[in-house]
């Protein structure tokens, strides 16, 4: 369970830039990008008023999501590259999905990277992102393939990725390792 890529963008864009490493700042979310702050930074809920708190500072997508759409898609367009769904963090081998609400992810540094145990990176999952008309516009299809339904068409899993937020700040990058910290009841992922 590892970093894949870590990207930000400091504008309201779809698709994130790659970077070499993020700061994670408590309770704010990622340094320098739009959606750091301590209420809601999205543009579709900035009117709530009063402003919600951010639940959204941290949004995280399983890799394995990349080759499962381009299956599903079965075209050339269909690929999808680390934050190019707006994901500030792509993780390798784990089911961030099946994860439950309150569940602590730290980022800790690889053993040959010099990375001190002290100084971890913390992000605490509010919930699971909801697909939006965003990933239909960045690519025809996509978004209902960001969706398992039932018999009825009823949205019953949303594959999108998590949310969370920052409970500890640090450095987060490529190939540091993930450890979970799961709350003692679960309680499954709802939109935030």
């Amino acid at each position: 369970m590892s970093v894949l890529a870590v990207s930000t963008s400091a504008n309201h864009v779809f698709s994130k830039t790659n970077q070499p490493s993020i700061t994670l700042i408590a309770g704010l979310g990622v340094e320098g990008d739009c959606h750091a702050g301590t209420t809601v930074q999205h543009r579709s809920r900035l009117k709530i008023r009063p402003p919600p708190p951010n639940l959204r500072q941290v949004h995280l997508i399983q890799s394995e999501l990349f080759g499962q759409v381009q299956d599903m898609m079965n075209h050339e367009d269909g690929s999808v590259l680390p934050g190019q769904l707006g994901e500030n963090i792509t993780t390798l081998g784990i089911d961030l999905l099946g994860l439950g609400e309150g569940t602590l992810l730290r980022f800790v540094a690889g053993e040959d990277d010099g990375g001190r145990s002290d100084e971890v990176a913390a992000v605490r999952i509010m919930g699971l992102r909801n697909p939006c008309p965003q990933i239909e516009k960045f690519r025809k299809g996509l978004q209902e393939q960001c969706l398992v339904r039932d018999d009825e068409r009823k949205i019953v899993a949303r594959k999108a990725g998590i949310m969370g937020v920052v409970e500890a700040g640090g450095i987060v990058k490529p190939g540091m390792r993930i450890l979970v910290e799961r709350p003692e009841s679960f309680n499954p992922l709802g939109c935030v």
